[in-house]
């Protein structure tokens, strides 16, 4: 059975692998006595996301890409205009050329008003600076590169109750007044994509501590099955294997 056909029970456990892994960094720089200002310590050990690179590299290996051409561990940096190179969290490169380039963030609390700017302003500038280094032809010459990006977001009260904006000058765009951080995020999640500045996007949410993997997605033009049937029929596209979607 494709992975596709399985696909919520395989998200599932990229999401429990998620919470397990923050749990134990946590504790083990606790014992450690090495214990990172605030909840820091879950988020500069890393490694949270890989339950979803593995299935997403298992996604594109089953649409027929070998493994050798997809890269998550290193061999990341892509060239840039503005910069000389960006990191990418997960790479296809076939043939000499870029197939696929995926960002797969995350988000914990408390402080979801400064990394919410963060995480926004790095995944358009991200997006910009591939496709211009595109546009003078640093990547391919007959392929248009997938870009995905996906986001899992605490569901919490601080994440999920209206955030007040300030407008001394002008008043901001309608839908953002008194929208939680979890509604700010599905809409620049829909934005990058309808902007075209990536091919697909995923958003979700989990209440923190979900060991068994429970989730939820709020939108359904952001659902990670869609993000996924979208990335397989690209990859597909390039290999020329016929995959059931």
């Amino acid at each position: 059975m494709s992975l596709l056909a399985e696909l919520d029970r395989h998200v599932q456990n990229a999401v429990s692998f998620y919470w397990k892994t923050r749990s134990s960094q946590v504790d083990r720089q606790k014992a450690k006595k090495t214990l990172d200002q605030g909840l820091r310590s879950a988020v500069t050990g890393g490694k949270q996301m890989d339950g979803f690179i593995a299935l997403l590299t298992k996604l594109i290996t089953e649409a027929g890409i070998p493994e050798n051409c997809i890269h998550h561990e290193r061999a990341l940096q892509l060239p840039g205009y503005f910069r000389p190179t960006k990191e990418w969290d997960l790479l296809v490169i076939k043939d000499e050329q870029l197939v696929v380039a995926i960002e797969c963030k995350s988000q914990v609390g408390p402080s979801f008003g400064n990394n919410f700017n963060n995480r926004t302003e790095e995944a358009m500038g991200s997006a910009l600076d591939l496709w211009t280094a595109f546009r003078e032809g640093k990547f391919n010459t007959t392929i248009k590169p997938w870009l995905g990006y996906t986001f899992l977001l605490e569901s919490c009260p601080r994440s999920e109750s209206p955030v007040k904006v300030d407008e001394p000058h002008f008043e901001v765009f309608p839908e953002f007044k008194n929208a939680s951080y979890a509604k700010r995020y599905e809409l620049f999640c829909r934005r990058l994509v309808l902007e075209r500045h990536y091919t697909s996007a995923a958003f979700m949410l989990s209440k923190s501590g979900a060991i068994k993997g429970k989730y939820f997605e709020p939108a359904a033009d952001l659902k990670y099955a869609q993000f996924a049937r979208s990335l397989v029929g690209h990859v597909a596209a390039v290999t020329g294997k016929i995959t059931r979607l």
